[in-house]
Parts: structure tokens; sequence; C-alpha cells
């Protein structure tokens, strides 16, 4: 049963899921646990609701001081929970819910959670509880096999085989996931290629000759010699059947490797028209290779930067070509990004990724919107704070950008690469403000966890050299 979206709450339950977030925004962890789980209540199938849910349990947690004697009471809860399933599935889900409000990482309770959210039919659900349990210990092989299967049972060949490789990689010795990787393997292939809707075997390889072909195609790299010989027998096909939509992708995928990126272009916007502009895969591959086009000519323009330093009218010329290639560039990422959320207006990734675009573009105004959205998506959450603290900086709002960048570092435990940039851009934010204690409190913090990061050494230490 498919997932249900933002989009889809009703009016009702989409008021309280936007009351939620500002509840999270103003560190009113539990009325907003209390809202989530009012719409979970309502609407079980709304995983970003409960993914949110889960983060907003985990911060909360991490900020409340530890307690002596906290003793565990959730085994006899999830007994009971455990009992509800056959009979109520999703009221099991719910009271498991409860258990999770202050125990997210509860392993049996996690557990009881993806039973229950099976017997209902939310295999997604499933999923994401022991994703959960992953979070905590990556390297449980146990769970990483639950894991594969349910994506096997919902026929996510891809990811089942990443899980397989991760198993294979902690515990080389399983063979039951080196056999079962396999599997999942070709049925990927047989997905992506269209096997599974041949008629016989006969439909696929005609001939001999057709299954080398077919053999060469699947190889990650081709010389150059088979190279050549897959794009004149794909080219072939294309003029015998020019409505052939894989004919004229393979043609682009071939042209891309063998680096001729107008051809690539060319194949795949053809490919997309064919399809009347349906798959987003490929606008998006157009998109990309476009940029890609675009930061080649400027690679190439600051080579001629660079050695002709000396004569001057040359050197202006080719400055002002670099200035527009990059400039070209950043409209093209905006463009990209910006009919991504046309076409789909609820994807908070693509909310992140428009403000990102015109942060980097310096549209800090225009950027704010969409990074306040993408903080919705837990996915995105940090990231998009992180970005609205620099563009509230860069517009002179500096209480704003330090109360965004605190609250982002201080959902964050460990000083892991995301802290460390968040609480660097935090120590900027202090500076600009003349406060010198706190900025160099914040260096310090990384200076204490990695001595190379950036300037923060530089910094630091100087700062004792002034005091002495």
């Amino acid at each position: 049963m498919a997932v249900k979206t933002e989009k889809e709450l009703s009016e009702d339950q989409r008021a309280h899921w936007l009351k939620a977030v500002a509840a999270i925004e103003l560190r009113n962890f539990g009325y907003a646990i209390s809202l989530l789980q009012g719409i979970l209540k309502q609407e079980p199938r709304f995983l970003t609701g409960r993914q949110l849910l889960r983060r907003t349990e985990v911060t909360r947690l991490k900020a409340a001081k530890k307690k002596f004697f906290n003793v565990s009471t959730a085994s006899v809860a999830v007994m009971k929970a455990q009992r509800e399933i056959k009979k109520d599935a999703k009221r099991a889900v719910e009271l498991i819910e409860k258990i999770l409000e202050d125990e997210p990482y509860n392993k049996q309770a996690n557990l009881a959670l993806k039973e229950a959210a099976v017997a209902a039919g939310w295999l997604e659900t499933g999923v994401f509880a022991l994703q959960t349990l992953l979070e905590e210990n990556a390297r449980d092989t146990k769970l990483l096999h639950e894991l594969a299967r349910l994506y096997h049972d919902l026929g996510e060949s891809e990811r089942e085989v990443e899980i397989y490789n991760r198993i294979s990689a902690i515990d080389p010795a399983d063979a039951a996931a080196m056999r079962l990787g396999k599997d999942a393997s070709a049925r990927d292939s047989m997905k992506s290629g269209g096997w599974a809707a041949a008629a016989s075997y006969r439909d696929l390889i005609k001939d001999k000759e057709a299954a080398v072909s077919l053999e060469q195609q699947s190889r990650m790299q081709l010389t150059e010699e088979s190279l050549g010989r897959q794009i004149a027998e794909t080219y072939a096909l294309h003029e015998a059947e020019p409505q052939n939509v894989d004919a004229a992708r393979r043609l682009g995928a071939l042209s891309e490797q063998k680096n001729d990126l107008d051809a690539a272009i060319a194949w795949y916007r053809y490919a997309s028209d064919l399809m009347h502009g349906s798959d987003p895969g490929l606008v998006r591959k157009i998109s990309d290779l476009e940029v890609k086009q675009t930061e080649r000519e400027i690679v190439a323009l600051e080579e001629s930067v660079a050695s002709n330093a000396g004569d001057t009218m040359v050197l202006a010329e080719k400055n002002a070509a670099l200035a527009a290639a990059k400039k070209r560039r950043a409209e093209m990422l905006i463009e990209g990004a910006r009919k991504r959320v046309e076409r789909n207006p609820t994807d908070l990734q693509f909310r992140f990724e428009l403000g990102e675009h015109l942060m980097n573009a310096g549209h800090f105004r225009e950027a704010l919107p969409e990074l306040q959205r993408a903080r919705q998506n837990p996915n995105a959450r940090l990231k998009a704070m992180n970005a609205l603290g620099q563009c509230y900086r860069e517009l002179g709002m500096f209480d704003l950008a330090a109360k965004q960048l605190d609250e982002a570092a201080r959902e964050i435990a460990t000083m892991d690469a995301t802290k460390k940039e968040i609480v660097y851009n935090l120590g900027l934010v202090y500076e600009q403000m003349g406060n010198r204690e706190k900025s160099l409190g914040c260096m310090k913090q990384i200076y204490e966890a990695d001595y190379g990061y950036k300037d923060v050494a530089t910094r630091v230490e100087s700062s004792y050299v002034g005091d002495s």
C-alpha cells in the first residue's frame, strides 16, 4: 500500500502538520510529538510525518538531561502491543508509537513496529522501523537481512542489492547474502532491461551475434572499438524504429560514455520528447549534462586566464567570458531546480535544492521561503537550516542567522562534518556581531575535534598569542 504525501493530507491534517513543524522550530517537542501522533492516528501511511516524529523524539531525548535510575518499562507494553497485531494491526502501531515516544531507539519496540506495519500492509513503515535501528548499529546483519527481505517484497531490487552488498562487506562468509544478492541483481537487470515484459527468450536474443552485443552493453566500460560498434548497432535499430525510446536512451548513454556531451544531450532530449517529457529521470539527465558541459567550459576558461596572465586585453575578454559562463551555470541550475519544484511542489528535497542553488547564485532573499519549507523534510532539515543561517547572515540579519545555526548545531550530538560546517558558520556570524568570545568558543569546539578544519587552528592559536 503506497505511502501518503503531505499533498494528500486533509485540510485539517495539513494545518496540524504545519503547527507541528512550527513547534519543532520553537523546540516545543512535546507539543509537536502530540500533533504528529494525532495526524498519524488518522493517516498512518503518512511516512514523512512518522519520520519527523521519530527525529523529534530523538532530538528531545538527546536534549534532555540523563536521569539516574532510568529503568525501561517498555517490554511489558511491547508484549501488549504484539498481542494486538493479529486482531488490529493499526491499533498495534498506535500503541507502539506511544512506547517509542520516550525510547525511539528501543529495539524490541521498533521490531514490533515493523511486524505490525507489515501486517497492516505498510511495508514502507516496516523499512523505516528497521532503518531507525540501523542508525544505532549499522553492522547488525540480522537487521540488514530483514531490511533486504522487505525491499524484495516492495519490488525494489536495486535497494535489495545494495543491502546484500553491505552485508557481504561486513561478513564475507555470509553465503546467503551473496546468493540472494546475485538473485536480486538479476531481477534488477531484468526489470531495467525489459526482460520481464518479453514474450520469450527469442524476443530478447535473436541470434548469437545479438547475444554478444547484449553482453558488451552490460559491461561498465566499453573499449573504443566495442563502443563504436554499439553506437553503430543501436543507431541502425533507431533508423529501423525511430519511435523506440530505449534505442534513443541507449544512444544517449553511449554518447555520454564516449564523452560526446553534445550528442548525448541530443539523444536524451529525443528520448524525452518521445515520452512527452513524462520521464523525470531523463529530464534530470539532460539538465545535469548541460551543467557538466558548462562546467567544462568554465575549467577551460580558467586555464586560459591563468596562461594569459600577462596580456591585459586577452585577460579582460577571458575573465568576462568566464563570468558569463559561471552566471549561465547558476541560471541553469536554478531553472532545472525550479522546474522540478513546479512538477513536484510537495517534494521538500527539490525545495531544498532550489533554495541551495538560489543561495549559491546570491539570491539570498528569494532562497529563504524554499529553505524554510525544506526544514520540514527530516533528511534535508539540517542542511536547510545551515543554508538559512548563511542567507540571513548575507542579508545582515545576524540575530536570525545565529538562532538558526545554534538550533541546528544543538540537534547534532557528535562533531561530524555537518556539525563542523554549521558551528563554523555560527562562529563567523558571532564574529560579525562583534561577539569575539562566542565566535572563539565555536572555533574551539571544532579545534578540539578536528585541528585541520579550514582556518580554525590559526583562529584559535592566534587568540592565545593575543592574550599573552
